[in-house]
């Protein structure tokens, strides 16, 4: 009888370590989705924050009325907003009646507050029907075909807007696409702070 319990034993010992993997999987998987709904995305943090733009200069998106920009437009003494954008990236059509709103701010640009677009990662043609569809709110345009200009900013992903102090400092860093609320709540405080 000794010999006909033990089989058994081995058998639920087996199948408890069977398990394991399954519990630490299912455990995984609760946690990892709790926590993609934790935290809000557009206050990821970057390390350039207080810290001088990158150098670079990037040419204008032909079949835009707009000239391209470098670092050196960034440190002219104005506050300057950058948003990264494509003509491929939906969120970037979205957000981009907020964009115009920004940009036609006659207070800000009294300040001498300017919006200027970084194109990622696009055609020129492309961006070009983009912004002569939707209107174009930059007062610079400037084209990063290959993305090298975006990975020194510490681009990850489109849109994303920085708010450039005018000595060149990047002062905040907003991850998705701007809202109304997110406009209001958000970026003109950090506009602000930049002002002063």
């Amino acid at each position: 009888m000794t010999d006909q319990v033990k089989p058994e034993g081995g058998q639920s010992s087996r199948r408890l370590l069977a398990l394991i993997p399954l519990v630490a999987f299912l455990g995984l998987a609760v946690l990892f989705f709790f926590r993609l709904g934790a935290g809000d995305a557009s206050k990821v943090p970057s390390a350039l924050i207080g810290k001088q733009v990158p150098s670079f200069t990037l040419p204008a998106v032909e079949g835009t009325d707009r000239p391209g920009f470098g670092d050196a437009d960034l440190r002219q003494g104005r506050v300057s907003i950058v948003n990264i954008f494509a003509s491929w990236c939906v969120p970037c059509r979205d957000e981009h009646p907020v964009l115009s709103k920004l940009a036609g701010d006659q207070v800000l640009n009294a300040k001498g507050v300017r919006l200027i677009g970084l194109n990622y990662k696009d055609e020129p043609a492309n961006a070009a029907r983009f912004l002569k569809e939707l209107g174009n709110p930059y007062a610079l345009i400037g084209g990063d075909k290959p993305g090298r200009a975006s990975i020194d900013w510490g681009v990850y992903g489109v849109p994303e807007t920085f708010v450039v102090k005018g000595d060149g400092t990047i002062a905040f860093k907003f991850v998705g696409p701007l809202s109304e609320t997110s406009l209001r709540s958000v970026l003109m405080p950090e506009i602000e702070k930049a002002l002063r």
